[in-house]
């Protein structure tokens, strides 16, 4: 069992999650602005996959953040992913939640349980990371394209 610095941690999750998403979502891009967190994104970095810690050290978030300057785009998502709540939570447990948040964004996320900060927890964080992408990502795409179709 290796011991990793918060540091350590989120700077080497990248490079654990991305060989645990199916080929076809293995193009996603991370990026830390800062030391407590990484956000993983498919070109739009605003609306993002991101794993950052629980003030508190309560645990770690892990989800989707909708934090677009259009707040009605932001809406529209919280929106979609609430239609789709029920399956959500049935792939990938009922701890996951979608609200409003702050300066008009909105997130799906859950809190993972706190743990030393190790190889193998980090191993446990990637793969549910990976889990929640894996289930979400198409959900968006759908409903990313069905504002792209609402512009045209």
């Amino acid at each position: 069992m290796t011991a990793l610095s918060q540091t350590k941690f989120l700077q080497t999750l990248p490079a654990v999650v991305v060989p645990l998403l199916p080929p076809a979502l293995q193009g996603i891009k991370a990026k830390q602005p800062w030391g407590w967190l990484v956000q993983f994104h498919y070109g739009e970095q605003r609306l993002h996959y991101e794993v950052s810690r629980v003030r508190g050290g309560r645990g770690w978030e892990l989800g989707f953040h909708c934090e677009a300057r259009d707040k009605q785009l932001n809406r529209h998502l919280l929106t979609g992913f609430r239609r789709h709540l029920f399956e959500i939570k049935a792939t990938l447990g009922e701890s996951i939640e979608a609200e409003m948040w702050d300066k008009g964004w909105t997130k799906i996320y859950e809190v993972y349980p706190d743990e030393e900060l190790t190889t193998e927890y980090q191993a446990r964080v990637a793969q549910h990371l990976a889990d929640i992408i894996t289930c979400l990502h198409p959900i968006y795409v759908d409903l990313r394209n069905d504002v792209a179709r609402v512009y045209r």
